[in-house]
């Protein structure tokens, strides 16, 4: 048997309820997530937030072959140097420090990364970007998510020939979405691929890596959607050939 690439998933952190348990602090991660990656071929790995990691990411890095970072609560703004504004809520500070660390690294030894939403965010601060923490806003709608825990479906038009359009498998799609923040300031050699016909930007990546790319939809959510898969795809490409066997067999 062909051995999977390891995809990690980083988790989020909510309080929950299950059984005869109430408002537990859980890690946890939608099961869309993983069963979208292990559809196109990988073994999934959950990371939770780990302080530990956060100082040293190569630690988790080495059991992976490729890192999604997920959606969830919004981004602590003290992460980008900025205030909080009202509508800013959920934050983990734990999470943002272990994901900051983990993309950070990714991107240094060129392992794929896929950063989903809050995690296209992430990918943002990572590179020095901050975040506009509530499109309405400026918008003046709030059809990225006009109802809480339900998709909106909007276009996304994307630039020829970027990452974004290959893992896509087109220049413009339909896409699933569900966020009230979105990059403001762009970070250090991040390129805008992507964009919605409000001008929200909808899918940036680093330029000259091989695979480091942000969208601001849910493609996990679409079972069309190719754009895990190519994630899935860039790890596979990365592992080393098995002892004995050529890169052609």
């Amino acid at each position: 048997m062909t051995e999977r690439p390891k995809i990690g998933i980083c988790t989020a952190v909510e309080r929950a309820s299950w059984g005869s348990w109430v408002e537990e602090p859980c890690t946890l991660s939608p099961r869309s997530y993983s069963l979208a990656a292990q559809a196109a071929g990988a073994m999934v790995l959950l990371l939770p937030p780990d302080d530990a990691v956060a100082e040293q990411p190569d630690e988790m890095l080495e059991l992976v072959d490729g890192l999604m970072l997920a959606g969830g609560a919004d981004i602590d703004p003290a992460s980008y140097g900025a205030r909080s504004h009202p509508e800013t809520s959920g934050s983990w500070p734990e999470r943002d420090r272990f994901e900051l660390a983990l993309a950070h690294r990714a991107i240094e030894r060129e392992i794929p990364v896929l950063g989903i939403c809050r995690g296209m965010q992430m990918l943002n601060v990572a590179r020095g970007g901050t975040l506009e923490q509530h499109l309405p806003d400026r918008l003046g709608h709030n059809d990225h998510r006009h109802t809480p825990g339900t998709f909106s479906d909007h276009e996304v038009h994307l630039e020829p020939g970027s990452l974004a359009a290959r893992a896509v498998g087109a220049e413009t799609t339909s896409v699933k979405s569900h966020h009230h923040q979105g990059v403001d300031e762009l970070g250090d050699d991040l390129i805008v691929s992507g964009t919605s016909t409000d001008g929200v930007v909808e899918a940036i990546e680093v330029s000259g890596q091989p695979y480091a790319l942000g969208v601001l939809w849910h493609p996990e959510a679409d079972e069309r959607s190719r754009v895990v898969g190519s994630l899935v795809e860039a790890a596979r490409q990365r592992m080393p050939t098995p002892i004995g066997r050529s890169s052609s067999a």
